[in-house]
């Protein structure tokens, strides 16, 4: 079947030699980009086939240098977008050629072990035609995609975490099966809907047969930068989940207009709504209404996953749960509903004293540095004062080309004021200055008064009426017992807000599985079975600076990845403590000596001098660790790909081999051998008993695999700043 649709497509793509020779004509090998009338006329069905034509022109000229050259430029704008342009292609030759099949653009990596599968990883050419299509289906399909389909994960789980008052909650399991024939079918259908191109189809379904383009549903190796992953993956399980997000809108809108929600803030209503969330093929959806409306939802959406796409559906592990009292894990974390009081618990006891006592002493260090200002303030006018006194005396004038009596009597005035406010906070003095004001007063005797104008009278009146108002002590008055008494009624209040909001509101709290980061931990070799940090022996044959910078990579990884949750401190403390030690220990072991010494050598922070002697951190510092939090807008990898894999050094001399980093021309290379968790521990991944759940691995044909990198990309890869996925795995070296 492959040689029918490879000539069907050489039928449908081959362009004709004028078009070639007017396309060689200009400065630029691949056509004009779309314009702007283009790319609006790609909303309309009509003219959907206009996305395709850049496509369908770089087919027949993969094989030329210059496209090898623009893939290499789309690789460097998608992994590192301020790189700077390599220069520019020599134009194209004038005579055509054929379109290649993905069949010859594939290179197959045998496995080690005799029941292993084999890996068909794409060449330069080919991940550029993947590219170049997976961008004309995002033309089309993109914009009209749902606004709950997201393409980052850390995105979803901020709109899960924004989610109020949850009830019930569930997730369309869907157990691992491949992404077969029937799938393909369906997904090719949805494509022609909108795309009038047989060829672009014929060259989708060349991409499945061929094994170009193979994944499954319901495993946990896509979009974690493993190179067994497609670049068109993620837009094709967009386009196939298409029916399931407009079934999930259609019964959004339903439930909406059912449910409308009240205007008037007197009444305290929560309205029945309907969530969801969809990242690739796991999804999950929240409802605030009953648990038979949740069923509802539920048998309608797995209805269309069953019947509409034909994908098998774990019916017991798409059970309905209470967003209350039962935890849900989705995209590797874990989701309840709580009170707004658990995220935000009030301060205990003794918080609230170690506050007093904070507060309490910063006045104290206040007014310290305030009576300082004073006294040198006061010493500075005496002896201003005091020097213009003796000029004075002995005769001398002083003339000023400014007037500076109105400076001085501002300075002076507020110096006046600030004085009468602190001097009459004191209780003491008050009551002192009300005694001497009141006492021996004979204008209060009726007799006198009788014989005195009225004016007087009412003037004196309101002078007892200021001087107690303002001086006369209360009786049992404390100025602390005032400020306890506004702090307990602040108290009061704060605990009445939060029980109604306790008893009204529900919150969606974000935890990181820390059972099963330890569990990571332990397997990858970081702890003993007591728990306690240990050396790695497969690290010792590094350099110092590349056994920190991969645990500086697995550390960063997760400090990324789980910076979102609520208990990533657990997290911080997994990082700090267990990577950190870990790597004294294998660095001791390497140097053969203590784990005091080699504290010592490279101080808490793990520094290494390049070499330009210049000391430099890779790990992150304690005070680093502790000042991170939900803070990242980025979305990163999670940190399957560097925990499972450790780069192993070669001591050989040949260094001929060009560095195998995408767009690199470097030849100055060291050899790396790859070696992969599961194959050391002979562990299958697919064994949820003896492997971590959710943790993903590489493809075991990459193990023992040889490949050159220059240091910088030795150094990004080691730190996770690259993956495989911007590594060349189809030029690997053979070493014996």
């Amino acid at each position: 079947m492959l040689p029918r649709l490879a000539r069907a497509h050489r039928r449908v793509l081959l362009p004709t030699p004028r078009a070639l020779s007017t396309a060689t004509a200009a400065t630029v090998s691949a056509p004009a980009p779309l314009s702007a009338a283009e790319l609006e006329a790609l909303l309309r069905r009509d003219h959907y086939s206009a996305a395709t034509r850049r496509f369908h022109s770089l087919l027949p000229l993969l094989s030329h240098p210059s496209l090898l050259l623009a893939s290499a430029l789309l690789l460097r704008r998608r992994s590192h977008p301020s790189a700077a342009p390599p220069p520019l292609p020599p134009p194209l030759p004038t005579t055509t050629a054929a379109p290649p099949s993905p069949t010859s653009h594939l290179r197959l990596l045998i496995p080690s072990r005799l029941k292993g599968r084999p890996l068909a990883l794409p060449t330069l050419p080919l991940r550029l035609a993947i590219l170049s299509a997976a961008s004309a289906l995002d033309a089309v399909f993109a914009p009209r995609a749902a606004t709950f389909a997201y393409r980052a994960r850390h995105a979803a789980i901020r709109y899960l975490r924004s989610i109020p008052n949850a009830t019930w909650f569930f997730r369309a399991a869907i157990p691992r099966q491949p992404f077969g024939p029937r799938h393909v079918r369906h997904l090719l259908d949805a494509i022609s809907g909108k795309i009038d191109d047989p060829g672009f189809l014929d060259y989708l379904r060349e991409l499945f047969l061929s094994d170009a383009v193979t994944f499954e549903l319901g495993g946990s190796e896509l979009s974690r930068g493993l190179p067994q992953e497609s670049d068109l993956t993620g837009t094709l399980l967009n386009i196939f989940f298409d029916p399931v997000d407009r079934e999930v809108m259609a019964i959004r809108e339903e439930v909406h207009k059912k449910n409308p929600r009240i205007k008037d803030e007197s009444v305290l209503h929560t309205p029945v709504r309907v969530y969801a969330v969809r990242y690739l093929d796991e999804m999950m959806v929240v409802t605030t209404g009953s648990k038979m409306l949740t069923l509802e939802v539920r048998d309608r959406i797995l209805a269309v996953l069953e019947k509409g796409l034909g994908v098998k559906v774990d019916r017991f592990g798409s059970s309905v749960h209470s967003a209350v009292s039962e935890k849900m894990e989705f995209l590797g974390m874990e989701f309840q509903a709580v009170p707004p009081s658990v995220l935000h618990p009030p301060m205990s006891e003794k918080a609230k004293r170690a506050r007093k006592m904070y507060l309490k002493r910063k006045a104290a260090e206040a007014q310290e540095l305030k009576n300082a200002r004073e006294t040198r303030r006061k010493k500075l006018g005496l002896k201003i004062l005091n020097h213009l006194f003796k000029k004075v005396r002995r005769g001398h004038e002083f003339e000023f080309d400014f007037r500076i009596e109105d400076q001085v009597q501002q300075e002076f005035k507020g110096w006046a004021e600030e004085t009468v406010v602190e001097y009459f906070k004191s209780q003491d003095h008050c009551r002192y200055w009300h005694r001497l004001f009141t006492s021996g007063d004979f204008l209060s005797l009726n007799r006198v008064r009788d014989q005195l104008p009225p004016t007087l009278v009412d003037s004196y009146d309101q002078l007892q009426e200021a001087l107690n108002r303002f001086l006369m002590p209360r009786r049992g008055y404390d100025m602390t017992e005032e400020v306890e008494r506004l702090e307990d009624e602040e108290d009061e209040r704060q605990y009445e807000k939060r029980t109604v909001e306790d008893l009204t509101e529900l919150k969606m709290r974000v935890n990181a599985p820390i059972e099963l980061v330890r569990k990571a931990v332990k397997l990858a070799g970081f702890t003993n079975t007591m728990g306690r940090p240990r050396p790695i022996k497969l690290l010792l044959c590094l350099d110092d600076a590349d056994i920190i910078k991969w645990y500086a990579g697995v550390g960063r990884r997760w400090l990324d990845f789980f910076c979102c949750c609520r208990n990533f401190k657990m997290v911080k403390i997994v990082v700090s403590y267990h990577l950190r030690f870990s790597c004294f220990l294998t660095l001791a072991e390497k140097h053969e000596c203590t784990k005091r010494q080699a504290i010592s050598h490279y101080t808490k922070d793990l520094k290494v001098t390049n070499e330009d002697g210049v000391p430099e951190v890779y790990f992150p510092t304690e005070r680093e660790i502790k000042m991170m939090g939900d803070k990242n807008l980025s979305d990163p990898k999670p940190v399957d790909g560097a925990l499972t894999m450790i780069l192993v050094r070669l001591a050989v001399d040949e260094t001929s081999h060009p560095c195998l980093a995408h767009f690199c021309a470097g030849t100055d290379t060291t050899l790396y051998r790859i070696r992969l968790l599961q194959n050391r521990l002979n562990v299958d991944p697919l064994n949820e008993k003896k492997w971590v759940q959710g943790l993903s691995a590489i493809h075991e044909s990459l193990n023992k695999k040889c490949l050159p990198l220059c240091s910088m990309h030795a150094s990004d890869l080691l730190l996770g700043k690259i993956t495989l996925q911007d590594i060349d795995c189809t030029q690997f070296v053979d070493v014996v």
